[in-house]
């Protein structure tokens, strides 16, 4: 199992704090945006590229061609700014 968290904005816009979702088939990141963007509705809103994303895997940064693995944790949350 691959556990997802979501944050920020993307918690709220998907109503989804986090879950957990079968690796089959999941050779990277990107695998995993699509199989969550085909979701539709909020998902292929938050998904489709339009707004910036940031994912990290494993607390640590990652791009859409990083590999996973089962058991593996990757979390999606929006770019912060601060000042």
């Amino acid at each position: 199992m691959i556990e997802v968290l979501y944050f920020a904005r993307l918690r709220e816009q998907l109503d989804c704090p986090g879950e957990g979702i079968d690796p089959a088939g999941l050779q990277s990141v990107a695998d995993l945006i699509g199989r969550l963007r085909v979701r539709g509705g909020a998902w292929e809103e938050v998904f489709a590229g339009d707004q910036p994303v940031l994912v990290a895997v494993n607390q640590e940064m990652a791009d859409p061609a990083r590999a996973l693995r089962d058991g593996d944790e990757v979390a999606f949350f929006p770019p912060v700014t601060g000042g």
